[in-house]
């Protein structure tokens, strides 16, 4: 057991990491943070699709106008 800074009893193996529980091993740990990493990727993607969408979308309609104008 450690005192801390503020005068309360810290005793590291009673706390569990902030994100997990303290039975979870290491493998599964891994598979959480890649399945994290995997889905805001996914994430990522899909704004980027939604941009891409947009932008092909303005070129069509601007080249629709240019040949009509034309």
């Amino acid at each position: 057991m450690k005192i801390g800074q503020h005068g309360l009893s810290v005793d590291a193996e009673m706390l569990p990491p902030f994100c997990c529980s303290p039975s979870t091993d290491h493998t599964s740990l891994r598979r959480q943070h890649q399945e994290r990493k995997l889905s805001m990727l996914r994430f990522w993607r899909d704004g980027a699709e939604r941009q891409l969408s947009a932008l092909n979308a303005a070129i069509k309609t601007l080249q629709e106008q240019m040949d009509r104008d034309a």
